[in-house]
């Protein structure tokens, strides 16, 4: 029969064990509280900034995917607005198509045009030879700035005409005072 160690002796052994135990544990380091970094190494440090520069380049290229979806949507928004435009203009043009005439005034805006291009002096010469609602509908649909200086080169006389036409709205009042023969004025 095998003899039965005595409660004593366990209970020895059981508190030389903890002697032990808590003689290790007070040896061993404690470790740093977790918001405190470990000491780094030269490789630590290479592995965070690696970590840190990736990082850097994916908030880059998420940036730039923005900007470039922003500016797809506002693209095709453009898009969008242009096509809706192009079909409202569509819709009136077929119309007029059927019409077989062409829109009213639209060769006074191309005449606008052509005067606006032209120098003043060469312009107003040109321009006093018109009928005077001819000259009124393409000052109306002229640049201010043009018209002023087309005025500014035509004769007294024209210029006021076509002045008193504007400022009525309508191309009868020249017909009370005829113009006299286009003069060109000294320069």
């Amino acid at each position: 029969m095998i003899p039965r160690p005595s409660l004593l002796l366990l209970t020895a052994a059981a508190s030389a064990l903890a002697v032990v135990a808590n003689g290790v544990t007070a040896a061993t380091p404690e470790p740093q509280a977790q918001s405190a970094p470990a000491a780094s190494t030269r490789l630590g440090n290479e592995i965070e900034q690696d970590l840190s520069a990736r990082d850097a380049a994916a908030a880059r290229r998420r940036r730039a995917l923005d900007l470039r979806e922003q500016a797809a949507r506002a693209a095709e928004a453009r898009l969008q607005a242009q096509m809706g435009a192009q079909q409202q203009q569509q819709q009136p043009a077929a119309a007029g198509a059927n019409a077989e005439a062409p829109p009213e005034g639209a060769q006074f805006d191309e005449l606008a045009r052509i005067y606006q291009a032209m120098k003043p002096g060469k312009a107003a010469v040109v321009f006093e030879q018109l009928e005077l609602d001819v000259q009124m509908q393409i000052a109306q649909r002229m640049r201010e700035r043009s018209t002023a200086q087309i005025l500014a080169a035509m004769t007294p006389q024209g210029a006021a005409a076509l002045s008193m036409a504007l400022a009525r709205g309508r191309a009868d009042a020249g017909q009370a005072m005829r113009r006299p023969q286009p003069q060109t004025r000294p320069r």
